[in-house]
């Protein structure tokens, strides 16, 4: 399914961590698919609320969770920056989406990392 929202469509998602080396593309990849996937679910779903909104992003943020050992395996992980960058596109989506004030700590409460 094709994202209709346009800013989010041309958004470049995690763009700093593919700028780092340290991130391996490959799982930057499967984190971007991950956001894409939430888009999708957004658009699909409609969340009538910011409630709703959050149980769509509990999902996302499991998957992310996944990723974890994937980023250990190519010699990287979810530090500091990477938790930043990805909690930053999780807000975007949420606002992009009509959710002005979205709790970026309810937005990805079930992470692990």
């Amino acid at each position: 399914m094709a994202i209709a929202n346009e800013h989010v469509a041309q958004h470049s998602f995690l763009l700093p961590l593919y700028e780092d080396e340290y991130f391996p593309d490959h799982v930057l990849d499967k984190g971007r698919a991950v956001l894409l996937r939430l888009c999708e679910r957004i658009e699909a779903e409609r969340p009538a609320d910011v409630t709703a909104l959050y149980a769509l992003t509990e999902v996302a943020t499991e998957e992310f969770n996944a990723l974890e050992a994937e980023f250990e395996a190519a010699g990287s992980e979810i530090e500091t920056v990477a938790r930043e960058e990805i909690a930053e596109a999780f807000w975007f989506i949420a606002t992009a989406y009509g959710f002005p004030d979205p709790d970026v700590e309810k937005l990805i409460a079930a992470r692990e990392w």
